[in-house]
């Protein structure tokens, strides 16, 4: 480990992925544009007691516009070092996976967000600019397929209880 790396300041961050199911029962994932015209996530530093699952809640809202989120739990938390300002900085980010049903996401210009896009999940990983967030969306979207799996086992068990179910 490099010396300034030891002495960097730690900084703690939380983001969420927002997943939308659409009528045609393919799954998009919301990605914005920053105003260095890099692809990412929605993410923020923490407000002091803040949870990072609400941190991360807030900062879609404030960046995205979109609200009833529903959260799914968290992703995992990824690291980097970068320098800002003479200073070396570790941020770790704490990453949840979130639905939104409904809305339309609007950048939020004065959050720094130049477009809000929903992408297939092919067309986000091409897209996202960061080798990390990459890591991020691909565990996101084994999340999503795990949720999908269960939602369906558990409606095929109630239309078998309904129906009175024989087997």
């Amino acid at each position: 480990m490099k010396r300034a790396q030891r002495r960097a300041q730690r900084e703690t961050s939380a983001g969420g992925v927002v997943c939308r199911r659409g009528a045609d029962g393919v799954v998009r994932f919301l990605l914005i544009r920053d105003s260095y015209k890099n692809w990412g996530f929605p993410k923020g530093h923490l407000e002091p007691g803040e949870p990072p699952a609400e941190a991360a809640r807030r900062e879609v809202a404030e960046e995205t516009g979109l609200g009833d989120l529903v959260l799914h739990g968290p992703i995992q938390v990824i690291d980097w070092y970068f320098r800002f300002r003479g200073k070396t900085i570790h941020k770790y980010c704490h990453f949840f996976l979130f639905e939104s049903r409904q809305g339309d996401p609007v950048p939020q210009a004065e959050e720094g967000i130049t477009d809000c896009a929903w992408h297939q999940l092919a067309e986000a990983v091409r897209t996202i600019s960061y080798a990390n967030a990459r890591g991020v969306l691909e565990r996101a979207a084994e999340m999503v397929q795990a949720l999908a799996h269960v939602q369906v086992e558990g409606a095929g068990e109630g239309a078998e209880n309904k129906g009175g179910g024989t087997a």
